[in-house]
């Protein structure tokens, strides 16, 4: 918060700023999107929906893990939510009391643990490495399993690090935590984001597992508001039931756009627009590492670059700012491991613009020139 409330100001100067600290994709939804979100609106189709939203757009989902995912869902298993946040804190209200533990990745998302505290549950850090692609791992969670621990939230792609957890390590932990009696909770915001290999999701693993989507980032409808969560069958009545008292139903007319998300037309648009990310960052990184930042876990997913710069990155991304008027994001938003020394640069720009933050990147830290 303190860089962008520096970056506006500096804005507000007149001097011009490269954002690589927003994540969120610089893309607007596809066309077919828009036109049936305004279809809606013209049509009035903004009343209330029921709280676990549009049947149609509930089996449409269901239908997108059928075909892409080989997935069998049922439609009476996802609720449509205000955004994956709203999912995710109908998901803690349903799961977490006074004293439970929730294990979460440090680095990690900051939402998670405050999400868990929101109803007086303790987020639990599991510190991560770059020798596990900083992912957590079944030995990490068993080690760290406590007689109040209540679940697992992990996030895959990750933010802030854009690396993925793989099929067979999620496996492990999802049968750690049956055995434990415990829920696994996944946020698989960034699912479609994945780079140099297949997307892939946690539903069909064994035990108490939810999974949290949502249509802002691979969907690029982050200001629709809307999410998704896919829930045990058991779950379902104590979720919507919450869910009435929390936000009684997501926007319909988001819903009722959000059905043209799975057309043919839509969904070729999102997948050019994953390949542009994937050239982004083929070009970032290396540019990075000649920047002489280390970058001690590749991205392969998200659309993020988490960085060492060496010192403290509160400072270093202030200097950024003062001297480049490059914007990145400090470490220390994402946890207390390590966090101090690391940047996290987000990809979400035109390639022009992250050419120019590229070289004066290298012009700042003084790395070597581009080839």
């Amino acid at each position: 918060m303190d860089v962008l409330a520096r970056a506006h100001a500096l804005e507000a100067a007149g001097r011009r700023v490269l954002h690589l600290e927003i994540g969120e994709p610089d893309f607007t939804a596809p066309a077919p999107v828009v036109e049936a979100g305004m279809r809606a609106l013209r049509d009035g189709r903004t009343a209330y929906t029921a709280t676990l939203g549009l049947l149609s757009l509930r089996e449409q989902i269901a239908a997108f893990y059928r075909s892409r995912f080989s997935v069998e869902v049922p439609a009476s298993r996802i609720a449509i939510t205000s955004g994956a946040s709203g999912g995710l804190l109908t998901v803690a209200a349903l799961y977490v009391g006074p004293g439970d533990e929730i294990l979460v990745p440090d680095p990690g998302y900051p939402g998670y643990r405050h999400f868990v505290r929101a109803f007086e549950g303790k987020a639990r850090a599991l510190p991560l490495s770059p020798a596990d692609d900083f992912q957590p791992t079944a030995a990490m969670i068993e080690k760290a399993w406590g007689r109040r621990t209540k679940g697992v939230l992990l996030g895959s792609p990750s933010n802030p690090t854009g690396t993925l957890i793989s099929a067979a390590e999620l496996a492990r932990i999802a049968r750690l935590v049956a055995k434990r009696r415990g829920v696994l909770i996944v946020d698989e915001i960034y699912q479609g984001l994945v780079y140099g290999a297949d997307p892939s999701t946690a539903l069909g693993l064994p035990g108490e597992v939810v999974v949290v989507n949502s249509f802002s980032k691979y969907f690029c409808m982050t200001g629709w508001r809307l999410g998704w969560v896919v829930l045990p069958p058991r779950a379902v009545r104590g979720f919507e039931k919450l869910a009435q008292h929390l936000f009684i139903s997501a926007p319909s007319a988001a819903q009722h756009a959000a059905l043209a998300a799975f057309l043919p037309e839509s969904l070729a648009i999102l997948e050019q627009r994953r390949s542009e990310f994937a050239r982004r960052r083929d070009f970032l990184v290396p540019e990075l590492k000649r920047a002489g930042l280390a970058i001690p876990a590749e991205p392969r997913g998200a659309f993020y670059v988490y960085a060492d710069c060496g010192g403290d990155a509160r400072r270093w991304c202030l200097r950024l700012l003062e001297k480049e008027t490059v914007a990145a994001t400090p470490g220390i938003d994402f946890g207390a491991n390590r966090t101090r020394r690391f940047v996290r640069f987000a990809y979400t720009r035109a390639m022009a613009d992250l050419e120019e933050a590229a070289a004066r990147i290298r012009r700042f830290a003084g790395g070597a020139p581009s080839a």
